[in-house]
Order: C-alpha cells, then sequence, then structure tokens
C-alpha cells in the first residue's frame, strides 16, 4: 500500500524543513544569500599538503604552478580529486606588457598558465598587467583621480595641479593601452580553456581607484576578461567596500588579506587577517549584495596554523 500524506502533514513537514534550513544558515553565518568557499595558496601539488588542507576546513587552493604540461596539471587535478579539494585558480602574477620586447613572450606565457588551469579544472588565471615605478606620482592619498569613461585614460591624477605628475599620467594612459591589447589578444586562449584572465589589484601604481579600474577591465569589451580581487592590497587608497560596490559583478575572486593603516590613515602595513584595519562584517555584506559566490583564498597569513586561518576566514565568512 502506497504512502499517502495530506495536506496538513506536507504543510508541517515543509514548515519544519525550512526551519531547519533556516537553523542551519544561522549556525554557518548564512543569514547572507551568497555561499562562498575557503581557499589557500599552494605551489606544486601534494597529497599531503592537501590532506592537511582539508582536515583543516579548507574546500580547494590557488596553485602558482602555471608553468605545466596538460598531462602534470591533469595529474595534480586527480590528487585534488582524491582529497577531496579543487584546484580553482591558477597565479600567473606580473607580466610587463610595458615592454614591447616582453609582450609576445609574457601573452604566450599567460596562454600557458591558461592551459593548465584547463588541465586543473581551474576557472580563472590571476595576473598583474603592467607595474609603474621611478616617476613622481601621488601619495595613496592624495589620488582624485579623473579619466575618460571611454578610453580610460586619466586626466588628472589630484585636484589643483598635475604639472607635477604628468609624467605619471602618461605612463599610466600608456600601461592601459598596451594592455588593454594584450588582454583582447589572450580573449581566444581564455575562451577555449574555459578560463577567464582575473585582473588582480596589487601595488603597481597603476589603477588605484575602484571606478578606474571597473572601467579598465571593462573597456576590454569580453566576459574572459574579469577581476580578482584583493581584499587587503588597497586599503592604504580606499576602503574595500567601495572597490566591491565599484566591481560588482566584475569580481571572479577574492583574496583575502588584511593591512593595518597607521593612526592618520596614511601608509601601513600588513598583518594577519583581522588583525587590520579591514572591516570585515562591512566586507561580507558588500559580497552578499553583489551576488558573489565563489572563493576566498587566503594569501599571507602564513604564520598562522592551518586551523587558525581556518578558523579566522569562518568568522568572515559568517560577517563577523
Amino acid at each position: 500500500m502506497a504512502n499517502t500524506v495530506t495536506r496538513r502533514e506536507f504543510l508541517a513537514m515543509s514548515a519544519a524543513a525550512g526551519m531547519g534550513l533556516a537553523a542551519a544558515g544561522r549556525a554557518n553565518g548564512a543569514e547572507f544569500k551568497t555561499t562562498l568557499k575557503k581557499a589557500l595558496i599552494v605551489g606544486k601539488i601534494d597529497e599531503q599538503t592537501l590532506t592537511k588542507m582539508k582536515a583543516a576546513g579548507f574546500d580547494g587552493v590557488e596553485c602558482t604552478a602555471w608553468n605545466v604540461t596538460a598531462d602534470e596539471a591533469e595529474k595534480a587535478r586527480a590528487v585534488a580529486d582524491k582529497c577531496g579539494m579543487r584546484i580553482h585558480s591558477v597565479m600567473r602574477a606580473w607580466l610587463d606588457f610595458n615592454d614591447p620586447k616582453k609582450v609576445d613572450a609574457d601573452v604566450k606565457s599567460l596562454q600557458t598558465a591558461l592551459a593548465a588551469a584547463q588541465g586543473y579544472g581551474a576557472d580563472a588565471v590571476l595576473m598583474v598587467p603592467c607595474r609603474l615605478g621611478k616617476v613622481a606620482m601621488p601619495q595613496p592619498w592624495e589620488f582624485d583621480i579623473e579619466f575618460n569613461e571611454k578610453t580610460s585614460h586619466v586626466l588628472r591624477a589630484v585636484k589643483g595641479d598635475n604639472a607635477p605628475y604628468k609624467e605619471y599620467i602618461e605612463a599610466q594612459n600608456h600601461a592601459t593601452d598596451v594592455s588593454r591589447q594584450a588582454l583582447r589578444r589572450l580573449i581566444p586562449a581564455a575562451e577555449r580553456t574555459r578560463a577567464v584572465v582575473a585582473v588582480e589589484n596589487v601595488w603597481n601604481n597603476l589603477w588605484v581607484t575602484p571606478a578606474l579600474a571597473a572601467n579598465f577591465v571593462r573597456s576590454v569589451g569580453s566576459p574572459w576578461v574579469q577581476y580578482y580581487f584583493d581584499i587587503g592590497n588597497h586599503v592604504k587608497y580606499s576602503p574595500p567596500e567601495e572597490w566591491i560596490r565599484a566591481l560588482g559583478r566584475l569580481i571572479v575572486k577574492v583574496h583575502i588579506k588584511d593591512f593595518k593603516l597607521n593612526p592618520d590613515s596614511h601608509g601601513g602595513q600588513f598583518v594577519d587577517i583581522r588583525d587590520g584595519s579591514v572591516n570585515w562584517p562591512s566586507v561580507r555584506r558588500e559580497l552578499d549584495r553583489i551576488g558573489y559566490n565563489g572563493w576566498m583564498t587566503i594569501e599571507g597569513s602564513g604564520g598562522l596554523s592551518l586551523d587558525e586561518q581556518s578558523r579566522r576566514l569562518d568568522l568572515i565568512i559568517a560577517g563577523k
């Protein structure tokens, strides 16, 4: 005889299930709509390292070993799968598109990293296009950038007299043009490997404000070029929340890092996560508002044990 459930019993069970899910959500800090996963950065993939990370509560890793064959990457993926871990991203890091003699080689190296990502089962490659130095530039707290929204060219770097920063503005705009050209060359490889080219914000003295960074990445004009947002890297320029709001859906990956500002908010230093000036509850809310469902990868904080890194990241994900 088939089991039957009355409408009243069905509604009672549904209500109980709903309360159970709500309680589970609250227990995991998930009054948020989005789901965040925990990761660390590793070099070569090995079972012992990933097993320890899994035991500490991590879900996956970002791999710095980008210059590998497809076969090597696939073998590493099999190791990760065995450990119940995901290789979600590959770090290629710095590329020097400013030097015309290096552009072709750097584009080729990122194509290699994209192929590695495909083998690993990763869906993004982190990269930094260009860096700028040896020219006079404003202090982080002095920037007040205006730019042309069609070209992403900076029109002014600060309020008032910009003559001292003429060389910086020219170098910034040159880096924008050559980087955009190189990134467009990478689109076919990204589409073929199904891995996004993820531009990261670092201390390269370029695209230092949220609106300019977002405009530059959008100007490439492809969903295969997005943004890898490092929460701690640009605290010295402006609060992470401003970056998250400006970048919105461009953010495909997030690095977890903290930075402690000096008492006058001018400069500071990197510190372990949750020991700095980042307002983590506010950051968590902003990530939820933009609908970010994805990876939170700790960079730095290596002086902490795996268990302590995991505990602190749990608090961040819970909005605490």
